[in-house]
C-alpha cells in the first residue's frame, strides 16, 4: 500500500526478501479483537481483499459483539488513517527511509492508532498488544522497536494546523494521497476539498434526504438518490434493464417502484449476481426480476430494447472513500483513464438498447470529472437521437428533505461527501432516445 512499506507490496524483511501476508499465530496476552483486526489489515495490505467482506467473514463471525465492535473499529480506523499514521510514526523510526516488514508495519499502526484516537482504550493495552502482535507473528527482532516507536508517540506533541498549509500537507494530515486531494481541490475547490477528506476520515453519517423505510433495502442517500432519480424518469416503463447491477439496492429500488414492469438484472460477476439473488430471496421474495450473467458492453440481441435502463457502472469509487477506505491505499492515477474506457464501452452499448422515448441513468461513485461528465460528452458526441434530460425537473418529481438546491452541476446530479450532504459522492447523467 503506502508509507511505511512498499506501495501495493508486501513488506520486506531486513535481509530484502519477499514476505507474504502474515499468519496470524494469536497468543493468550492479545485480545481476540486485535488478532482478528491484526488479520484483516494484512489481508488487506497484501492482497486486493476487501474490509468489508472481510468484516463479515470467518474470523469475525465467532467473536463477540463488543469484539466484533472494536475489531470493526480498528480495521476501519487503521486504513482512513493510515497515511497520516505512517507521517507520524516515520519520524520516530532510527531509519525513516527503511521499509518495514507487513506484519510490523501494520503492528505499528493498530497501536498508534488507539493512542491517538481511542481515548478509552488504555495506552498500556494498545502498546503492549501491538508489541506482542510483531512478536507473534514472526517478527521477535522489532518488538523492542515497536515498543519504543509507539512510547515515543506518546511523548510527542501532537502537530497543529500551521496557518498556511499547502495541499500535500493537508492530504497527509487528513491520510489522503496528495494527488487525489490536488485534483479535488482544482475541480471543486480548496474548501469543498478539504471537507471531502475530512468526511472520508469518519463513519459514514446517517443520511437525512429521505425518510428511513424500514421494509426498504438499506441504502446510503447518494445511492438511493440515484435509484429514486431513475424510477421516476420514466412513469410507467413495460421493460427495464439495470445492466451493472449487483450488489442490487438501486435493482430493488427499481422493484419496488414499477412492480409491473419486466425487470432484467446483468451482472458481469457471477458471484456478486448470486449473492444479489440471495438477497431478493430474503428481502424481496415476490419480485419479478430476471437476472443474466453479461457483460453489460457485450448484452446478446435477443434482449432487445428497453423503456428504463439504470447504468451504475464500476469506476474508481472516490465518492465512498468512508466506507470504503482501503480505495484510496491503492488507487493509481492511471486507473481512472482504465476505467474511462470501459465505461465509454458500457454507456454506448446500453444505449443502443434504449427504445424511443426510454431514459438511460448513467451514474457513478466517482468523483473524478474523466469517469463522468467527460464519458458522457464523448458517447454523446459519437450517437445521434439522443438528448440529454436536465436532471433538476426530475429531481421535483422526489419528496426529499432538506435542502436540494446543491445536488444540481451543470444539468447533472453531483454529490460531495461532507459538502453539504450526508452520503456517498455520487454522479448522474440522464439522456432519452428520441428516435
Amino acid at each position: 500500500m503506502s508509507g511505511l512499506t512498499e506501495r501495493g507490496r508486501p513488506g520486506l524483511r531486513k535481509d530484502g526478501s519477499r514476505k507474504g501476508a502474515a499468519v496470524v499465530r494469536p497468543a493468550a496476552t492479545i485480545s481476540p479483537a486485535r488478532v482478528a483486526a491484526f488479520a484483516i489489515l494484512e489481508q488487506v495490505g497484501n492482497s486486493s481483499a476487501h474490509s468489508d467482506d472481510l468484516l463479515h467473514g470467518p474470523v469475525v463471525t465467532g467473536l463477540s459483539q463488543a469484539d466484533k465492535n472494536l475489531a470493526t473499529t480498528l480495521v476501519l480506523g487503521v486504513l482512513r488513517q493510515q497515511i497520516a499514521l505512517d507521517a507520524r510514526i516515520l519520524p520516530l523510526l532510527q531509519r525513516p527511509d527503511s521499509r518495514l516488514a507487513s506484519p510490523v508495519a501494520t503492528a505499528l499502526r493498530m497501536g498508534a492508532f488507539q493512542l491517538l484516537h481511542l481515548n478509552k482504550i488504555p495506552a498500556h493495552a494498545a502498546l503492549n498488544e501491538s508489541v506482542e502482535l510483531a512478536r507473534e507473528n514472526g517478527h521477535a527482532h522489532a518488538a523492542g522497536m515497536v515498543n519504543a516507536v509507539l512510547r515515543g508517540l506518546t511523548r510527542a506533541a501532537a502537530p497543529r494546523k500551521p496557518l498556511f498549509e499547502s495541499t500535500a500537507a493537508m492530504a497527509e494530515r487528513l491520510g489522503h494521497p496528495a494527488w487525489l486531494v490536488e485534483r479535488w481541490v482544482k475541480n471543486y475547490g480548496r474548501t469543498a476539498a478539504e471537507k471531502i477528506a475530512e468526511y472520508d476520515e469518519q463513519e459514514p453519517a446517517e443520511g437525512d434526504l429521505f425518510e428511513r423505510n424500514e421494509d426498504g433495502p438499506r441504502m446510503d442517500d447518494g445511492s438511493r438518490l440515484v435509484a429514486e432519480l431513475a424510477a421516476v424518469s420514466v412513469e410507467q416503463p413495460r421493460r427495464i434493464w439495470d445492466c451493472c447491477a449487483a450488489p442490487g439496492g438501486k435493482t430493488m429500488v427499481l422493484a419496488a417502484r414499477h412492480p409491473a414492469a419486466e425487470l432484467l438484472a446483468t451482472d458481469v460477476s457471477g458471484r456478486r449476481l448470486r449473492a444479489m439473488e440471495a438477497r431478493f430471496r430474503r428481502e424481496m421474495p415476490e419480485t419479478k426480476m430476471r437476472t443474466l450473467e453479461s457483460d453489460a458492453a457485450k448484452l446478446a440481441a435477443s434482449e432487445g430494447e428497453f423503456d428504463l435502463i439504470l447504468c451504475d457502472v464500476p469506476c474508481s469509487g472516490t465518492g465512498t472513500l468512508a466506507p470504503n477506505p482501503e480505495i484510496k491505499l491503492r488507487l493509481e492515477p492511471a486507473e481512472l483513464s482504465r476505467q474511462a474506457k470501459r465505461q465509454r464501452e458500457i454507456l454506448s452499448a446500453a444505449l443502443k438498447r434504449l427504445a424511443p422515448g426510454g431514459r438511460l441513468v448513467y451514474s457513478t461513485c466517482s468523483l473524478e470529472p474523466e469517469e463522468n461528465e467527460t464519458v458522457v460528452a464523448a458517447v454523446l458526441e459519437k450517437m445521434s437521437g439522443l438528448e440529454r434530460v436536465g436532471i433538476e425537473t426530475v429531481l421535483q418529481k422526489l419528496t426529499l428533505r432538506g435542502d436540494t438546491s446543491g445536488l444540481v452541476h451543470k444539468g447533472n446530479l453531483r454529490t460531495l461527501p461532507g459538502v453539504g450532504f450526508a452520503g456517498d459522492g455520487f454522479f448522474a447523467a440522464m439522456m432519452e432516445r428520441k428516435s
